[in-house]
């Protein structure tokens, strides 16, 4: 197999920024070295820890830098086994050459050296080789950081894009029961502006946030049924009922609004004798218990060729699913009389 390639050394950001961190590993490992050694105080051991040391690093950067961008991470793995043993081969010898040098005049040092080849090359393949698995391992961790990364910006444009889809189909749906109440130039229409205004102000402003108080939401939906109420037949009962206590809890906005849409859009709209809509918004100490039970003629019509429920309902399970995983549960029954939905978040995820 060819190792030719070209000359290429690039230092990765991380050693730039922590050339520091870099000093004090190789000044902790000289000192290690000299304290291991059988006389740490002698003048002869702190020249050849300090060779060594130079030798160390002679490799360990050779590897960082060189060998494993252009082998390793090119998974060319066999390449670069070869060409971290055939590095350490060749500085083997210059090492010894060095220490034969500086110790012309001790020649017992001298054969010292040259008889442990053998050792000076495992020990230089071994500082390679840790240094290998120390960037592995960086490197896994900013992989595994990319990619959470990565995932969390997919979801929050995949959550925006839901979010921009629910904003304009509930302006609509609201713009729609103003239009049919000053059709009917009910005296209520400046409560029914000022109601609007503050949906308006919720949804087109308030609801960016990834979070929103769940008393903004629940006067939201206040609001909502206010409207629907003033727009709808005598015979239609709306009961709306929030059992616990509303404190400081947070949660996804315009999370309940799609179903209780959902139920005057294909439930009571279609009504043609008494109706109801039965609402009930249980609020515990890490947990919120959603339901609506709501009456429907047997022959509602449905829109061709398109389930019952349309985009919002789309979107809101869609984000129930990203933004509450695995932390809750939703029902859906219909009856030939009825539509029933039940929807529970676990709050603290």
């Amino acid at each position: 197999m060819s190792l030719k390639t070209d000359f290429k050394i690039n230092i990765p950001d991380w050693a730039k920024r922590d050339t520091l961190f870099h000093a004090l590993f190789w000044v902790g490992l000289y000192v290690a070295l000299i304290i291991i050694d059988q006389n740490p105080t002698s003048v002869f051991t702190l020249i050849i820890e300090l060779v060594n040391l130079v030798f160390y690093m002679i490799i360990v950067y050779f590897n960082l830098y060189f060998l494993i961008p252009n082998y390793l991470r090119k998974n060319s793995g066999i390449n670069y086994a070869i060409a971290l043993v055939l590095t350490a081969i060749i500085l083997t010898p210059i090492k010894t050459i060095l220490f034969y040098l500086l110790f012309t005049d001790q020649p017992g040092v001298q054969s010292y050296f040259i008889a442990k080849q053998g050792i000076i090359f495992f020990q230089m393949l071994f500082y390679g080789s840790i240094s290998t698995i120390f960037q592995i391992i960086l490197d896994w961790q900013k992989g595994s950081v990319e990619k959470m990364e990565l995932h969390h910006k997919n979801t929050e444009t995949e959550l925006n894009f839901l979010k921009s889809q629910i904003n304009p189909h509930f302006l609509f749906n609201t713009l729609n029961n103003l239009y049919a109440l000053t059709l009917k130039k009910s005296d209520q229409a400046p409560e029914i502006v000022l109601k609007l205004s503050e949906m308006m102000r919720y949804m087109l402003y308030e609801c960016n946030e990834e979070r929103v108080p769940l008393r903004k939401e629940v006067n939201y939906l206040e609001n909502y049924l206010e409207l629907e109420k003033l727009r709808q037949k005598k015979h239609i009962k709306i009961d709306f009922l929030v059992s616990g206590l509303i404190k400081d809890q947070k949660i996804a906005p315009l999370m309940f609004i799609p179903f209780l849409e959902n139920s005057f859009k294909h439930g009571l709209n279609n009504q043609l004798g008494e109706g109801y809509v039965k609402i009930l918004l249980k609020i515990m100490e890490d947990e919120i218990h959603f339901s609506i039970d709501n009456s429907k003629t047997e022959t509602a019509p449905k829109p061709h060729g398109k389930k019952s429920g349309g985009i919002g309902l789309v979107n809101v399970k869609r984000r129930l699913d990203l933004l509450y995983p695995n932390s809750h549960e939703l029902n859906l029954k219909e009856s030939p009389t009825n539509y029933y939905i039940d929807l529970k978040i676990k709050l603290n995820n």
